[in-house]
């Protein structure tokens, strides 16, 4: 359980009187004034879209600048006032010194090293088990070929999202991890149990018996059961999709400029088309090219994305603000390479069906894939990346996704409409050069950070710290020494700029909770403790903050068993998350 401790009213004079005499190692790092930082803020409006740019066969254009792009937003143009080319993107260039004893960090530098991050996610909740035993061996061949000297992460997804190695240019290091992973059946639990009416049919369809009217019942019902089996089952798929989007934007979210995910799967259960784009039909079928299908194709058999679209609607537009807020690009990755949807028909066997049956499920079939290729084509094209479809090298997709890298600039504009009301807001680039392509979001939902109704940003954090590896939302250093006996102090040295500082009476008030835990060998939570911070410092206080970092203690006990140490950050008013882990007695 979360324990809410009272803020000490010695920690403000903490704040002011300590700053500048903590032990150097804990200093803030701040971003040279040259660099254009374009990571996640808290503290401003600035949109960031990241375009990429080829020629007609792919090859990537260099050498462009602001003056070369138009970028309109709900038809408005907008002046560009951040512009990153490829190949800098804010990043360090060499790797980062290793943290002394102690220190724990979520800083850039200490999480992505250098080099523009791949990651390579598998897919097991939207996948069979012989697709998850295919796309293992194509990462594995994909690293052997391309991984060396490129900063990759591993991470599945199951019931949740699991990291299988964080970020590593080493080819040992991530063909260990990957060969560490064993296909599984698709594993859904976790959420609210299957509901009643399924055991409701089941129970109705066991006790019918007879012939004739009876046996017709008996048909529907396991008919009926069967439905509402697979309801359920594609409702669990989606909130563990959503939910695995949202952890993305966490893990990523701090690190400066696009954030390539190759999306490994065989199927998503939802897309990300807004419901309510204003664009021509034209527009639309120029930017999602199966759009144009969607009548007789999505609107049968792949129904399916379209109606979780639709109940899911507020969670999918959060999931699909965060993930443009943290500058990821999904890149799905069909694990059924060549297929024709008509495979399954084929199994089956047409002995067993009369011609018109076989020709319907074959009919089907082909729907269907075509439905799940599209609502892959539509994730993509909503977050700036493309999906590989229907092409039998699966590793030649993840090659796809990194190679971009080299065609990406990042344009930040601040926008003319400084109403932050939710809605949709169409953004359109146009590039004064001719025979080339761009790719692109198309637009973001301008939704005021934290503003989310009864929203519990308390469970986001306990689900932040159940994944190992860093959230970077919030920026901090932490500096863990032991007290008493089984007893350590926690000090957090947060950046105060990925953090919200409102203007109140002539100060800044800040609302920061922060959480410090322990986890035993077995992976589970030992304890936690919190405080929060939420307090107005006067002028000379808040530029010590930010000269420094903003400095809080927890005094926290490690329990018998205890191993590690996790370490969260929220800000209260944004809903971001930044969370660290070390081994205890670091």
């Amino acid at each position: 359980m979360l324990r809410n401790l009272p803020l000490p009213t010695a920690i403000a004079s903490f704040l002011a009187l300590n700053l500048a005499s903590y032990p150097i190692a804990l200093s803030a790092q701040q971003a040279p004034a040259d660099e254009p930082n374009i990571t996640i803020r808290a503290n401003t409006r600035l949109v960031v879209v990241d375009v990429v740019v080829t020629d007609k066969a792919g090859q990537a254009i260099t050498g462009l600048k602001p003056e070369d792009f138009t970028l309109e937003e709900n038809g408005k143009k907008q002046k560009i006032s951040v512009f990153v080319p490829p190949g800098i993107a804010n990043r360090s260039s060499s790797t980062a010194a290793p943290l002394p004893p102690g220190i724990f960090s979520n800083h850039p530098e200490n999480v992505d090293p250098g080099g523009v991050p791949l990651v390579l996610l598998l897919d097991a909740t939207n996948s069979s088990f012989s697709n998850q035993a295919y796309a293992r061996s194509q990462m594995l061949k994909y690293v052997l070929e391309h991984g060396t000297g490129r900063q990759i992460a591993v991470l599945t997804l199951s019931d949740r999202l699991r990291v299988l190695q964080q970020f590593t240019s080493d080819p040992q290091v991530l063909m260990t991890a990957i060969k560490n992973f064993m296909p599984v059946s698709p594993i859904l639990q976790g959420g609210a149990p299957a509901p009643a009416d399924v055991a409701g049919s089941a129970a109705a369809g066991s006790g019918l018996h007879g012939t004739g009217g009876a046996a017709s019942s008996v048909g529907q019902s396991i008919q009926d059961f069967a439905n509402l089996e697979i309801g359920y089952t594609i409702e669990r798929r989606t909130l563990i999709t959503l939910d695995a989007m949202e952890t993305l934007s966490r893990m990523l979210g701090g690190l400066p400029g696009r954030k390539n995910v190759v999306w490994l799967t065989s199927d998503l259960p939802f897309d990300l088309v807004p419901e309510d784009r204003v664009v021509s039909e034209a527009e639309l079928e120029a930017d999602l090219p199966s759009a144009s299908q969607k009548s007789d194709r999505t609107l049968s058999a792949g129904a399916q994305a379209e109606e979780q679209r639709s109940l899911h609607s507020q969670q999918i537009r959060e999931a699909e603000t965060q993930l443009a807020s943290a500058g990821v690009a999904i890149y799905p990755v069909d694990l059924r390479g060549l297929v024709s949807g008509m495979e399954n028909s084929a199994a089956r066997g047409a002995s067993a069906y009369s011609d018109a049956a076989l020709s319907n499920r074959a009919t089907s079939g082909v729907d269907s894939l075509q439905a799940s290729h599209g609502t892959m084509e539509e994730v993509a094209s909503e977050t700036g990346g493309k999906a590989y479809i229907n092409e039998n090298d699966v590793k030649e997709g993840v090659a796809l996704a990194a190679s971009d890298e080299k065609a990406s600039y990042s344009l930040g504009y601040y926008p003319e409409n400084k109403k932050w009301d939710g809605k949709l807001r169409n953004i359109k680039l146009k590039l004064d050069k001719g025979d080339t392509q761009i790719r692109y979001r198309k637009g973001y939902f301008a939704i005021e950070p934290g503003l989310i109704k009864d929203h519990n940003y308390e469970q986001d954090v306990i689900s932040a710290l159940a994944v190992d590896a860093p959230a970077t939302q919030v920026t901090f250093k932490a500096q863990a020494k032991p007290s008493d006996p089984g007893k350590v102090r926690v000090i957090f040295l947060v950046d105060p700029r990925s953090v919200t500082a409102e203007d109140s009476a002539g100060s800044k008030k800040m609302n920061v909770s922060f959480y410090a835990s322990v986890w035993g060998a077995n992976g589970k939570s030992m304890g936690i403790r919190s405080i929060k911070v939420d307090k107005s410092f006067d002028a000379v206080t808040y530029q010590q903050i930010l000269d420094h970092g903003m400095m809080v203690p927890v005094d926290l006990e490690i329990p018998q068993g205890g191993t590690e140490l996790r370490l969260a950050v929220l800000d209260n008013k944004t809903g971001y998350i930044g969370t660290v882990s070390g081994p205890v007695g670091q």
